[in-house]
């Protein structure tokens, strides 16, 4: 990702869905302007779904995304059409793409009752217009031609209007006003990426400057000079929840400290959530499965805080030995029975519909959930402290 892109996690993810040789594929590459997708009259061609970050006019940044077939057949085709019911799990607009010349089929019924269950705002597009003479548009349908370019424009405009994000969203304008001081505490260590900050802290320093807010950045080591030195305290800490100790014992208990973990667990939509699972922490047997989750997918290092640092902070707090499992990236179980405790990263770089589907996956099936900054704040004791900051 440049410096200059929107994170894919904070585009909207328009999904085109369907069977077969509906024209899905050349319909997005209609949509896109680009070739994005292989086309061919082969059932089939689209296999893994393909994904697509770019601006699409007049709805701005967006992750575009071509499944495969919904009808695809054999061992090989089942494996395909799992992974494309996946693709719901981060979508933020469905588009079901049949044909002009037909009525839906029993699948494609299927995928919009699927839609509605989830909540999900979708649009029935009824490709192969030129076939057809005297088709009438239901209120969520809409006719196109992907061959002869027809009604694209128009549809990009449908979508514009089924867009969830209709206003922009913040992670804490509500916790400053402008020209308030906040300290970002930002630990550069071996874990941290040569040459750039993590993106949790980029986010929050971009919002905290399009704030008007006076942002002072800092490490641990230099983080009593840094207080010592402002003339008046500042109105809020946000620190890396890895030093959350050390950090509050050295801000005095008068200024506002959360995390940026902690910040993304209520802008993910989770906070409530996790509030509740958190106890789990301190009710573990021995034994007990924990699964510990990231949403990206990184270099491990030798003292990687997923894999090495939680696990150990989750034993010396527990004072037993649970069995831990982890997942990276897109993997995550649909069977979440099997674990008392789900530990999740902040998902930073998931969008927000895939989060909240992660935490309502892992709640509506009895399994606690909490993520790593509030699971760190409760082992160090600072979590009602932490979380303070919201009320």
């Amino acid at each position: 990702m440049g410096l200059n892109q929107t994170v894919s996690a904070e585009r909207v993810h328009i999904a085109f869905f369907g069977l077969r040789n509906v024209g899905k594929s050349s319909l997005v590459n209609a949509v896109t302007g680009q070739e994005l997708s292989v086309v061919s009259d082969v059932k089939g061609t689209t296999t893994d779904p393909v994904k697509k970050p770019m601006e699409l006019l007049p709805l701005g940044p967006v992750v575009i995304i071509d499944t495969a077939g919904m009808d695809d057949e054999g061992e090989l085709g089942n494996l395909r059409v799992k992974k494309s019911i996946a693709i719901l799990d981060i979508t933020d607009i469905a588009v079901l793409v049949t044909e002009a010349d037909r009525e839906l089929n029993e699948l494609e019924k299927a995928l919009i009752a699927n839609f509605d269950k989830r909540k999900l705002p979708y649009l029935i597009v009824l490709n192969k217009s030129d076939l057809v003479n005297n088709r009438k548009e239901a209120e969520n349908e809409i006719l196109v031609s992907a061959k002869n370019k027809t009604n694209i424009n128009e549809l990009k405009e449908r979508l514009t209007k089924l867009s969830p994000v209709s206003r922009k969203k913040y992670i804490l304008s509500d916790l400053v006003t402008k020209k308030d001081t906040v300290i970002m505490v930002m630990p550069i260590d071996e874990s941290a990426p040569k040459g750039r900050i993590i993106l949790p802290q980029q986010e929050v320093l971009r919002e905290l400057l399009e704030l008007g807010c006076i942002v002072v950045c800092t490490q641990v080591a230099e983080l009593k000079d840094c207080l010592e030195k402002l003339s008046i305290p500042p109105g809020l800490v946000i620190t890396d929840s890895q030093v959350f100790k050390q950090v509050s014992d050295i801000v005095p208990e008068d200024i506002r400290l959360t995390s940026f973990s902690i910040l993304f667990a209520r802008y993910k939509g989770g906070l409530n959530k996790m509030l509740e699972g958190v106890r789990m922490l301190g009710r573990l047997k021995e034994g007990d499965k924990v699964l510990i989750s990231e949403g990206c997918t990184h270099h491990r290092q030798c003292e990687d805080i997923g894999t090495i640092k939680l696990p150990r902070w989750i034993r010396e707090y527990s004072g037993v030995c649970p069995e831990f499992e982890f997942t990276s990236g897109g993997t995550y179980p649909e069977d979440l029975s099997e674990y008392k405790l789900v530990v999740h990263c902040g998902g930073c770089m998931l969008n927000e519909t895939a989060m909240k589907n992660r935490i309502e996956k892992t709640a509506g099936q009895g399994v606690p959930v909490v993520n790593y900054g509030m699971a760190i704040a409760e082992m160090t004791g600072i979590l009602e402290r932490a979380v303070k900051v919201f009320q």
